[in-house]
């Protein structure tokens, strides 16, 4: 018997965002159909236990414009809608969702919040899908390293610039402490 994979989606008004997470899976199938079946079954771990999805998304999708990348830690799909709408849920059948999906809260951008982005980030979980012309003004163009790196930098400024606050609260608390 197969077991299900954790499968995290986002969607925006034109695309789907669909990621599984599964370390090391090897014999990776994925289908794509255009009335919205998708299909993924894989083995994972030294015992190559199978893992299986089978489900139905709620519309119709564009299965030529839909881009899939099998990495180490996971699998991603970006998964074009054949009509640029939003989709009320993820799966064709009403009711509760299974278990095993889950709103992938990093990628999720609501209805009224997608016009602020001008270009929608295409850059997901380490796969830059920029250069499959999905849109957004960098498509079909090869990414910059160097940007890439000063993003890095960047956050990592953020991050030392965060704990050094963090550390002035904490000692202002110890201060605090041994006044009282």
């Amino acid at each position: 018997m197969s077991r299900h994979p954790t499968l995290k989606w986002a969607q925006r008004e034109d695309l789907l965002f669909i990621t599984i997470d599964l370390p090391d899976a090897k014999d990776v199938k994925l289908k794509l159909e255009p009335e919205g079946r998708f299909f993924f079954s894989a083995t994972s771990g030294i015992e190559n236990v199978p893992y299986e999805i089978d489900i139905n998304l709620y519309d119709n999708v564009n299965v030529k414009e839909s881009k899939a990348s099998i990495g180490s830690r996971n699998i991603v799909y970006l998964v074009k809608k054949e009509e640029s709408k939003w989709w009320s849920r993820f799966l064709k059948q009403e009711g509760r969702t299974p278990v095993f999906i889950k709103v992938d809260w990093n990628k999720w951008v609501d209805e009224d919040e997608q016009d602020e982005q001008v270009e929608p980030d295409m850059e997901y979980d380490d796969v830059n899908f920029s250069s499959l012309g999905l849109g957004g003004a960098g498509s079909g163009e090869d990414s910059d390293e160097e940007d890439d790196d000063s993003d890095v930098e960047q956050e990592i400024e953020i991050t030392k610039e965060e704990q050094a606050v963090g550390h002035e609260i904490g000692a202002g608390n110890s201060h605090v402490e041994a006044k009282a």
